[in-house]
């Protein structure tokens, strides 16, 4: 897999782990400040709240973002 460099990164492109994990039957989705999502029924149900997750990060504005 081929890692590209996100916006405003520099250099090399640092290591990045899977975001999703199960545990027994179920998915959880997990953020680069450690913050887990879950329990989600799939890793499809995980993705999709992952995805709903970053809209709502976007929708916030610079200064309330995580970093």
């Amino acid at each position: 897999m081929e890692m590209q460099q996100r916006a405003g990164e520099q250099g090399s492109v640092p290591f990045r782990s899977n975001r999703f994990f199960c545990v027994g039957n179920k998915w959880y989705f997990t953020t680069r400040e450690g913050f887990d999502s879950g329990p989600f029924a799939s890793r499809e149900r995980a993705e999709q709240g992952l995805r709903r997750f970053l809209q709502v990060v976007q929708m916030l504005p610079e200064e309330k973002r995580l970093h």
